[in-house]
């Protein structure tokens, strides 16, 4: 007979029926506007982190020692294309800005062009990236990623250039990270704070750990059920 322990056997087929129910309900629309289990998780966590990366305020702050400072660099974009995107978005707040082909031409007080790179990635965060668009007369994501090219661009000149400067590379990678890609990324995605979720949060990760241990105790008992267990061999005797 196949079955040695029908009192195993029995509670495997249990555990592992009702996992698979379970694994069903998981991946079926019903978490809200049409989302599954998995959708409505990560959604969650992406909210969650969100709401955790609003750096804006802090890094807005630091700009007061750079008010008096200029930042003068030469930033070569991919193409002439990318280069004509860039000067339409920094323009407004560096209209000194000139464009040669693919190389952007910059000389202009630096705390003012990163508060408005500030401004654009606030409006990113908070999902208000039609008024960006308005702005520019271009897609929000696509002014971003131009902020950023520049923003990179200039960067790497004041780390290696001829006008090296690393205290604004500095700051101007703090833009870059703590505020545009931030803002860029989670961008449409509501912003939730951990506190006002905990008991959601706590509970989602305790469910991952019971189910990963219900399905671990399924195949156990199955295997149990079908005599088919590890034990540790006795040690043999010399005769």
């Amino acid at each position: 007979m196949l079955i040695a322990n029908k009192k195993t056997m029995s509670l495997g087929l249990f555990l592992g029926l009702s996992f698979l129910i379970i694994l069903a309900l998981i991946f079926s629309p019903v978490w809200g506007k049409g989302k599954n289990g998995l959708q409505f998780s990560d959604r969650l966590f992406n909210s969650l982190a969100k709401g955790s990366a609003y750096f804006i305020p802090e890094v807005n702050a630091g700009l007061k020692e750079y008010e008096k400072q200029q930042l003068v660099v030469n930033v070569k974009m991919k193409d002439a294309g990318e280069g004509a995107a860039a000067l339409k978005v920094i323009s407004q707040s560096a209209p000194n800005t000139t464009l040669q082909g693919a190389v952007l031409k910059v000389d202009t007080p630096l705390a003012k062009l990163l508060e408005a790179a500030l401004r654009d990635a606030d409006l990113m965060y908070f999902n208000q990236g039609d008024q960006i668009g308005k702005r520019y007369g271009m897609d929000e994501k696509k002014a971003m990623e131009s902020w950023y090219g520049v923003l990179n661009a200039a960067s790497k000149q004041l780390q290696n250039g001829p006008h090296r400067n690393v205290a604004q590379s500095k700051i101007i990678e703090e833009v870059m990270t703590r505020a545009i890609e931030p803002a860029y990324n989670f961008y449409k995605i509501p912003a939730e704070r951990v506190g006002k979720n905990g008991l959601l949060l706590t509970g989602l990760l305790l469910f991952y750990i019971l189910y990963t241990l219900w399905w671990g105790f399924a195949i156990y008992f199955l295997f149990d059920g079908f005599g088919l267990s590890m034990t540790k061999a006795k040690a043999k005797r010399e005769v």
